[in-house]
């Protein structure tokens, strides 16, 4: 018997290693080798084994359309694409005490009270607390199959009896296989134990919602076999210190990608917000310099929310830029858009720039709705508060329209806004927008600064 190599396996990016080290040469990461034995399957003659072949369908077939699981809660269904699909299996992340465990198990006992069999498995909690938590969310009535269990022999055995409709497995870091001698948490068996889960939900038509942990980057950890191994990736956000939880969409193959839901975090539980809009733009006060209302999207969504800015004199040498919900090198190129074609310096000045509410914005939109806030904050001026805007700015200081301006438009009536500045939109054709919302049309950043400039003399 030939003599057994260990190998060392990165736990941050998975790749391979034949000795171990310090620091791992793929993803640069420290002290994330860990040894593990190679599984010893490689056949021993070289003949492979006759199987029965492959067959081929053609596209044309006709395939029967699987009706969705409804879940009970609307915001977890509009993120889904309209529901959960037997057979598939769902990946939830997020940041440790967030809600994840709470939004599944509000999730769970609610489909268990429509009559669809559930079953909820965790691998942190006893099956104790997990009654708690239930009786607290007025869950405790609900017909849901629950277990605390770590082993995955003992789950899948107990699936293949019970056979459920929804599998909940909170959380996937924590289960092992027997088959494997790596410690659990580790890459070799979360993935193990994410492959065997996925292939029995294939295999049974049930459909399978693991709980991830992320790392201190926010991605989910373990390898991202997983992710690719998995129908949907979900990333519950939000900050802890604020009652607001949004569920975004990062992968999905049966519906739309970076769909959000938003909840609202109270004693009882996770509380669905139908006007996230509203929730957002709530407690604005006295229209103060440095705001500015951006009009934007989330999927098929509208959304509003409010963007601040504080220009400041710099107290030291070197001026900071700091930047909560936004993406920090898009902000530095906003500012030298503005010095190089506005001639508005932020030499020697602090910037500060946040999205309120803790709501990320990812969209190139914004561009146009930060740089006002900083015109207004550095000269002082307010702007009009029942004013929206959004577009994007080019390096050369134009300003380009965006997508969906009528859906934008509609949101913002809705909202009592009366007018928006952002690049008038293409005349596709003759239709009239139904949204009736004036627009001041702003083609070039030297035309936004003159606006602000003209709020503060009226």
């Amino acid at each position: 018997m030939g003599k057994i190599v260990n190998i060392f396996v990165c736990q941050s990016c998975g790749s391979v290693h034949g000795k171990w080290a310090g620091r791992c040469s793929s993803c640069g990461e420290w002290n994330t080798l860990v040894e593990e034995i190679p599984a010893q399957n490689a056949p021993k003659s070289g003949r492979r084994k006759k199987t029965r072949g492959l067959e081929f369908v053609n596209l044309s077939g006709i395939s029967k359309n699987v009706p969705r699981i409804d879940t009970g809660i609307a915001e977890f269904n509009r993120v889904t694409g309209g529901g959960l699909v037997p057979g598939s299996v769902l990946l939830i992340g997020g940041d440790p005490g967030i809600g994840k465990s709470t939004l599944l198990l509000q999730a769970c006992g609610t489909m268990a009270k429509a009559g669809i069999k559930t079953a909820y498995i965790s691998g942190e909690e006893a099956t104790a607390q997990i009654r708690r938590r239930a009786k607290r969310l007025g869950m405790a009535d609900a017909p849901v199959a629950l277990a605390a269990e770590t082993s995955l022999g003992p789950i899948l055995d107990g699936l293949m009896e019970t056979r459920p409709d929804v599998i909940i497995i909170d959380s996937i870091q924590t289960l092992w296989s027997d088959l494997l001698g790596a410690a659990p948490g580790t890459v070799a068996q979360v993935r193990a134990c994410a492959q065997e889960l996925t292939r029995y939900a294939k295999k049974s038509g049930a459909c399978v919602l693991l709980v991830g942990h992320v790392t201190k980057d926010g991605q989910i950890a373990g390898p991202r076999v997983v992710e690719h191994m998995v129908d949907a990736v979900l990333y519950f956000e939000g900050d802890r210190a604020n009652q607001f939880r949004i569920l975004r969409a990062h992968k999905n193959r049966f519906g739309p990608t970076d769909e959000i839901g938003v909840f609202e975090m109270c004693e009882t539980g996770l509380i669905e917000v139908t006007n996230p809009s509203a929730l957002f733009l709530d407690g604005r006060g006295e229209t103060a310099s440095g705001a500015a209302v951006f009009a934007g999207l989330e999927g098929t969504r509208p959304l509003l929310t409010e963007i601040q800015a504080l220009v400041a004199p710099a107290a030291f040498g070197t001026p900071r830029r700091a930047v909560v919900g936004w993406d920090s090198g898009r902000l530095a190129m906003v500012l030298a858009v503005l010095e190089a074609r506005c001639g508005v310096s932020f030499g020697g000045k602090d910037v500060y720039l946040n999205v309120a509410g803790g709501m990320k914005i990812n969209e190139p939109a914004a561009d146009l709705a930060v740089a006002a806030a900083l015109a207004s904050s550095i000269f002082d001026t307010p702007l009009p508060p029942d004013c929206v805007v959004f577009g994007e700015i080019s390096l050369s200081g134009d300003v380009r329209g965006a997508s969906r301006t009528d859906a934008r438009l509609k949101e913002a009536a809705k909202l009592g806004f009366k007018q928006a500045m952002a690049a008038m939109p293409p005349r596709t054709s003759n239709k009239k927008s139904s949204s009736q919302l004036p627009i001041m049309a702003i083609k070039t950043l030297p035309e936004l600064i003159s606006r602000v400039e003209a709020f503060s003399q009226t």
